[in-house]
């Protein structure tokens, strides 16, 4: 049997070292970068377990579930954390960040997630971060599904430590994930005991085996798969153009929301707080939503799902990240669910009035671009 996966080419020190510079210029960073060779939930678990220890305060924005299992590994390595959790629909408040800041002047570290892809909540992480940075604590920014769908100068918010999915809005492979890191953050690493190392855990071995040596000898095996698909999937997007692929994201949000509505069906985000990697939608009421989902994709792939966790009866999920922002993508889930809402008796609206919503909501954004989205 031959195929293309079997058999690829060893990756070199240089390719490694080429890739990972390519991803710094995409990122326009000053921070260092290393691609862990695993997806992006280990990134994070490393970060928390290099950063936590006792006597650390820090402070985590325990949206769920992503910011939730954050927290819980920083208290896990000794950290106090201190949390603030919003209601599942709502994003964090910066009043209430400063508000903690000047309960608990010991803070010396943020943690947060930008955009939850299971609640379809995006943060304002450009205030967050600059409350942060103004009382001197490291920032630790899950930027997993955010780059690519919003706008996220690191250097510009003064972020120290983020992780990126290269799944998400860069449409490439799962298996790899991006890690920036500060000067800073790394010396409190290396100040951290209790940092792992010698471990799939540890970002300090990238910079003790792999940085500080000048990437001149690879420290693990490399995965070549990951590697080659990370590398195209850099070139995709780097010829789009990241003002293009911004672009297609605030225009799949906006007209998602408004065919969803046409169809009766209610969003699970208010406007001002909806990320722009997928829409969260309400199932109506005594309708389970797996029910609605089981109707919408029988016979098709649309990008719906139900919710995750605490959501899976009550929510439906619409996702456009990546490649999947696109008009096409948006019409066909709109037209699928308004289908099977009709199929259950519980269409509120009208598909070829939801359908032209849609049109309509993502040609306005093509006409009018938001000057800018920070969140």
């Amino acid at each position: 049997m031959t195929s293309p996966l079997l058999d690829p080419p060893p990756i070199s020190p240089a390719e490694l070292g080429r890739l990972e510079d390519a991803v710094k210029q995409l990122l326009a960073t000053r921070l260092d970068i290393v691609l862990p060779q695993a997806e992006a939930i280990l990134a994070l678990e490393a970060t928390a377990r290099g950063l936590g220890r006792p006597g650390l305060v820090a402070l985590n924005l325990d949206t769920r579930p992503y910011g939730a299992v954050f927290g819980r590994w920083l208290a896990e390595a000794g950290t106090k954390v201190i949390g603030i959790s919003p209601e599942a629909h709502k994003a964090v408040s910066p009043q209430a960040v400063e508000q903690a800041f000047k309960d608990n002047p010991e803070i010396s570290l943020v943690s947060f997630v930008h955009a939850e892809a299971a609640s379809g909540v995006c943060n304002d992480a450009e205030a967050i971060c600059a409350i942060a940075r103004e009382h001197g604590a490291l920032v630790v920014l899950d930027a997993v599904a955010s780059f690519g769908a919003h706008e996220v100068p690191f250097d510009g918010w003064g972020v120290d430590v983020a992780v990126i999915g290269p799944q998400k809005a860069l449409a490439g492979p799962a298996g790899i994930s991006i890690t920036a890191v500060s000067q800073r953050a790394w010396q409190a690493m290396a100040d951290n005991p209790g940092a792992p190392r010698g471990s799939s855990l540890s970002l300090l071995d990238w910079k003790e085996l792999w940085l500080d040596t000048g990437r001149s000898a690879l420290f693990l095996t490399p995965s070549p798969l990951e590697i080659l698909a990370l590398e195209a999937a850099v070139e995709r997007f780097r010829a789009e153009g990241l003002p293009q692929v911004l672009r297609r994201h605030r225009a799949a949000r906006r007209a998602s929301r408004a065919g969803a509505r046409e169809l009766g069906l209610v969003p699970f985000v208010d406007d001002a707080d909806a990320a722009a990697i997928a829409t969260t939608l309400t199932a109506p009421a005594g309708l389970d939503a797996r029910v609605l989902v089981a109707r919408a994709t029988t016979g098709r792939s649309p990008a719906i799902s139900a919710g995750f966790d605490e959501f899976t009866a009550s929510m439906v999920r619409i996702d456009h990240i990546g490649q999947r922002a696109r008009l096409s993508v948006i019409l066909e889930a709109i037209e699928a669910l308004g289908t099977a809402l009709a199929g259950l008796s519980q269409l509120r609206g009208s598909i070829p009035a939801a359908l032209a919503a849609t049109q309509q909501a993502w040609a306005a954004d093509e006409a009018h671009p938001e000057p800018k989205d920070s969140r």
